[in-house]
């Protein structure tokens, strides 16, 4: 199955999707914890993506290397022999953690593992190389099982995003921004590219109500990610620990059928627990 058939699959449950992997006892983006969340059998897994001084891609979410290896340089600044010689900190970094075995991962490395295995949710960090990484997931044939994802909020924005990813036929997640003043804008533009899904973040959950029927129509499906760092106000993993049926019950009920979290095992539980439907055509708050 592509990843295009997985998510226009009107009978599945909520995607799981799991952040950097699966970071309780392993560090996050390596190749332990994305091993882990596959045997997990969840859906899909985000990796953060990061150029090399070579050409190469590793995966890491910084600007620099500091948080997670100790090493207080760039990605970009060091080539990919370097890079992946270099041991990663547990769980999510910094002084508080030991240092592990696991050494950062090539994207490479990555498609090799996951391959027929679990979809990837790809977060690259500069956009102007999102062309090459499709490059590579193309080589290594790959590229239906994977997602590439960029804001959609100005005409610019649509241009560079057909001409660059589009145009390729592979999957593309567009985040649309419902609570900016230009929201309006952004709606639009996203049912003229009709990505297979939108990600949208929001102020008041009511403004997803003005859209999830007319992107029902178009086929687009909705994203929602529940991370307590960037997540829309009130709905977070926190919040849905404490009541999961009033934040990702109220979130599926609403319309949203996929969820990026870091509480991938909770989610579970409370989509086998009480087998929420999600609201494909009609949004219920």
């Amino acid at each position: 199955m592509t990843y295009f058939e997985y998510m226009a699959d009107l009978h599945r449950q909520c995607a799981i999707v799991a952040h950097r992997g699966i970071w309780s006892d392993a560090p996050e983006n390596s190749l332990l914890s994305i091993r882990r969340a596959i045997e997990a059998g969840y859906d899909v897994v985000e990796i953060d993506i990061r150029r090399t001084a070579d050409g190469e891609f590793v995966l890491l979410h910084d600007d620099t290397l500091e948080r997670m290896t100790e090493v207080d340089k760039q990605p970009e600044q060091m080539t990919l022999e370097e890079l992946t010689s270099l041991p990663l900190r547990n769980r999510d970094g910094g002084p508080g953690n030991p240092v592990t075995d696991e050494k950062l991962p090539s994207l490479r490395e990555v498609f090799e593992l996951t391959r027929d295995r679990i979809f990837i949710h790809l977060d690259i960090k500069h956009r102007h190389v999102i062309p090459e990484v499709l490059g590579l997931a193309r080589e290594m044939d790959v590229d239906q099982q994977v997602d590439f994802w960029a804001d959609l909020k100005t005409e610019e924005d649509l241009d560079w995003i057909r001409a660059n990813i589009t145009s390729q036929n592979v999957p593309f997640i567009a985040r649309t921004h419902l609570e900016h003043d230009n929201a309006d804008e952004q709606v639009e533009l996203a049912l003229r590219l009709k990505p297979f899904v939108c990600e949208a973040s929001f102020k008041e959950l009511s403004q997803v109500a003005t859209i999830q029927q007319r992107f029902h129509n178009a086929g687009i499906t909705l994203w929602v990610n529940t991370l307590d760092s960037v997540a829309s106000p009130g709905f977070t993993d926190t919040a849905a620990l404490n009541d999961p049926d009033a934040i990702w019950g109220r979130l599926l009920r609403a319309g949203f059928s996929s969820i990026q979290t870091d509480e991938m095992a909770a989610l579970r539980s409370y989509i086998e627990g009480s087998k929420p439907k999600i609201a494909r055509s009609t949004a219920a708050i």
